[in-house]
Order: structure tokens, then sequence, then C-alpha cells
């Protein structure tokens, strides 16, 4: 986990019970509550820039403040109604503060475009008056708590929703955000973002990294303003993706409506130079509603090529990815299945195949998936490709997804013994990451990394499927006599020497 504090289970109980109050209060669809309580902080939030803008005025007379609230709104404030009795309280914000909010589209932020069509489902006084109470009293100040708090309460979307999505898991997120390690320049997109949980990860991570870079006025304005896409074609998922980004301190990023696959792509190639993606791999499109330009490269209904095509059309060249996809891309053996892998390995750099355990994405889905790291040359550039078998990601694989280890020795950032190391393989898939190019390149095939030259793959039809290339360990090997072995690598240097001359004399 780095520096990130965990939140304290006390943090933990009180958000759990602003949860079971929704419940009782008769809203049990927790993207409902997340939606509700989301609104809510962002009514909070409008309060405390009001108080900074108006502390401001005060100090500083001649600066530029925006102020939000004309002197007949003052009562629509949270520091106002939040004292009043339950009734008063529940009329003013049904009747004031949610039309109110839904004007505010017309301030151009990402979070005020995305409130415009808040609906208010709060049914009673009573659980809006111990909603807003719990909610007052949570540590919003600190950027870290603040994140945490939502994450936490994101990780109560615990049934699969519509469309196929569900969230994908922090410690997951986290190892493909080191393994592309994002930079202060990067344009980073997700264009299936749900919760924004890569977004937000990058961000974190290139807080981490480079804090230096924020202290630039240009390279702030960019990581607040122009770093970080996200495009998902649920408006719900958009209100919870901006506010997700609001909480972790990103604050404008662009996250909108865009149906990835039916819409022309045009305006948006070649714009980013990072893609981060774990898209809704939930069976086929017609042809009819896919955008034309991605059905040119590969003709196919399958979503999940469809997003592999569409990642190649967003990066500009130079641009990498990390992107999750089912076990089928490695090894499926349609027309479109092969093309796409010849266009990975032949016309782009394919870099690494990362093979996750299958439970990795229960109680959500039991598919089998990987992660694909790729370049964007456009002029090929794939000499080996460096495939590593998770055998075990930190928590057990069943539906329950139970932590193996202590919260500090979960995720790839983690210091691990050997023995730990059999619980939790990620930062060892990040260690050896690093080394692709040097001692890996030695590896046996039957250990969990290696790395398989080009010419291979091209020979198995671009098969990217780890286990064929894997070697079993046979235990026959370890059980022959060390005679036995010395006679077998004696036959093989006679019949060596043997090739070496009959292709001197065919030469000569």
């Amino acid at each position: 986990m780095g520096t990130r504090h965990v939140i304290t289970g006390e943090l933990k109980s009180k958000i759990d019970r602003v949860w079971d109050a929704f419940w009782s209060g008769g809203i049990s669809n927790p993207l409902e509550v997340i939606e509700q309580i989301t609104y809510l902080l962002f009514i909070k939030r409008l309060d405390e820039i009001e108080t900074r803008e108006l502390k401001k005025a005060e100090r500083f007379p001649n600066a530029k403040v925006t102020l939000r609230f004309g002197p007949d709104e003052q009562e629509l404030r949270w520091s106002k109604f939040k004292d009043l009795d339950p009734e008063t309280m529940f009329k003013t914000v049904t009747h004031r503060v949610f039309p109110y909010l839904q004007t505010l589209g017309g301030d151009g932020s990402t979070y005020s475009h995305h409130m415009r069509d808040a609906r208010f489902t709060i049914p009673s006084p009573a659980l809006l008056d111990r909603v807003v109470e719990m909610l007052d009293k949570l540590p919003m100040e600190d950027r870290d708590t603040k994140g945490d708090l939502y994450e936490y309460m994101l990780s109560k979307i615990a049934t699969a929703g519509h469309n196929g999505q569900f969230r994908t898991s922090r410690h997951i997120i986290q190892l493909m955000v080191e393994m592309t390690a994002p930079q202060p320049k990067d344009e980073i997109c997700d264009p299936a973002c749900g919760t924004a949980g890569f977004l937000v990860e990058a961000s974190d991570y290139v807080r981490r990294t480079h804090e230096d870079a924020l202290l630039d006025a240009e390279q702030r304005d960019h990581f607040h303003k122009s770093m970080f896409h996200g495009f998902d074609f649920d408006n719900t998922m958009l209100r919870i993706g901006s506010m997700n980004m609001l909480l972790h301190g990103v604050e404008n990023p662009d996250i909108r409506y865009r149906d990835s696959l039916a819409e022309n792509v045009s305006g948006e190639s070649e714009k980013y130079s990072l893609i981060l993606a774990n898209p809704p791999f939930a069976g086929s499109l017609d042809y009819e509603s896919t955008s034309k330009d991605l059905q040119r490269i590969v003709k196919t209904k399958k979503t999940e090529l469809l997003f592999l095509v569409l990642f190649l059309r967003l990066l500009e060249t130079g641009g990498r990815a990390a992107v999750i996809v089912p076990e089928g891309v490695l090894f499926g053996s349609s027309k479109a299945h092969k093309e796409l892998r010849r266009i990975l390995v032949e016309d782009q750099k394919l870099d690494g195949v990362v093979k996750l355990p299958s439970g990795t994405f229960k109680p959500y889905s039991g598919v089998s998936t990987a992660i694909l790291l790729f370049t964007k040359t456009n002029s090929g550039g794939t000499d080996n490709i460096w495939f590593y078998e998770v055998a075990a990601d930190g928590w057990s694989l069943d539906d329950k997804r139970t932590p193996l280890l202590p919260a500090e020795k979960l995720g790839p950032r983690a210091m691990l013994t050997s023995d730990e190391h059999a619980k939790n393989n990620l930062p060892d898939v990040l260690e050896r990451w690093t080394r692709r190019s040097h001692d890996e390149m030695q590896r046996a095939r039957t250990e969990q990394s290696f790395s398989v030259p080009k010419r291979e793959i091209v020979e198995q039809g671009y098969d990217l499927s780890l286990n064929r290339y894997k070697q079993a360990v046979h235990e026959e090997v370890e059980r022959r006599s060390p005679l036995d072995i010395l006679a077998d690598l004696e036959r093989l240097e006679f019949e060596i020497r043997q090739d070496m001359s009959n292709l001197k004399r065919k030469l000569n």
C-alpha cells in the first residue's frame, strides 16, 4: 500500500451505519445508495468551496472570487440546512437544493455537468437527517482519507451491475498502473471507466512518484484538467466516477458520456499516450450499432476484440496500454481473433501477457483473464514476449475472496518473504517485469515467468496462451543419476558436432 493510510475500523463502521440506514429506509440497490451519497457529498463540497471563496474575499478585497449562492440561496448551503429540523431540511433539499443542483451545469465543470439530471430519492425526513448527520461527521479534510472512504463505499457495489459492469479490484489496478508507470506529461484514457478506478490510481501514482511535477503551474493545470480521460455510457457511473476523482483531488477531469464502441473514433484517434482499462466483455454487438471505423480493421461482433481495436485507434504512436482481456482473446481460433493477435505482434509491439488466476473477478465472474501490455508503434518491434503466470493475488480465489495476508502485505508494492510470495505474487510480477529485457530472457519455461521469441509465437499461429509455451517440470528428470544426464549431454554434443560438419561440407 506504500504511504496510503488504510481507513480505520471505526470509520468503516460509520460508513456501514450510513449504509444500514439506507437499507432500513428502503433503498437497497447499492448503486442508488452510492448515487445519493454522491449528491450529498457534492452539495457539502459546494458549501466548503463557498466558505473558502468568502474567506478569500475578506482577506483580499480585490481578488477574483466565484460565489455560487446568492443572498436568497443561503439556506441551500450544507452548513445552513444541516441543523434544520428533519421535516424542514427534507423540504429544503427536495424542493430547493436539488433543483438548484440541476441548474449548475452551466459552469463547465465535469461535476456540475453530471449533476444536471440528479434525482433525489431519499424517501423520508428521518433517513435524510441520519445520513446528513453521519456524512457531516466524516473526516473529509484529508485527501487520502476522503478518497479511501469513497473507495470503501464503492467496494460495497458487490452485485454485478448491468452492461457487464463490475469493479476491478484495487490491487489489480495498482499492478497495471505500476507496470505502465504513468508520467506527468501523459494523457491517460480509460474508454470504459465505470467508477474511474484506473484514473484514480494513476493520479495517486503521479502524485507519489513525481511530487515536484505538481509544483509547476502548467503541469498542475494539465493534471487537474487534461491528463485524465474517462468514457462511459452509464450516467450513474459518470457521476460516481467524477466524484471518485474529485475526492482523490483531481479538480476537473474529462469524464464524459460516450458509447465507445458505437461512436465514430476519428475525433479521439491518436490522442492518448496511455490506456488503462478493463472493458466489459459480455457478449457481442450487432454490426449496425458498431462504429464502422472499428469494423474496417477487424470484422467482428465480439466486444473484447472491438475494444482492443479501439485502444489501438485511440493511442498515439509510442503510446502504451495495459488492459484486461478474457483468456479467449489469447487463443481464440476465429479469423478476427487471429488477425487481432497478428496486428499486436507484427504491426505493434506486444510487451507482455500476465495470466491472472481464474478467481480474480469472483464473485462477479469466473472468466479466466489476462493483462495484455503493448506499445503502439505502427511499425512492429515485437522481439520477445514476456509471460507471467500469477498463481496467487493475495486473496482467496473462492467467492469470499478473503485476504490471505495483513493489509500492508497486499498489492504490488508490498515487501514479502518467499513464504508470503506464495500468497501474493504481485510484487514479484512487478519486479520481474522491470527485468524483462535482461535476466528474464534466460529463465526456463518451467518457471513462473519466461520470455518467448516472436518467431515461436508466429509458428504457433500467434497463439498467446501461456500454457502453449510453458513446460511442465518432469519429476523423472530430477530422479535420474548424474551419469545418465552426462551421457545424454555427450550424445547431444556429438550430434551437434556432426550437424556442424555436415553443414560445412554442404557449404564447401
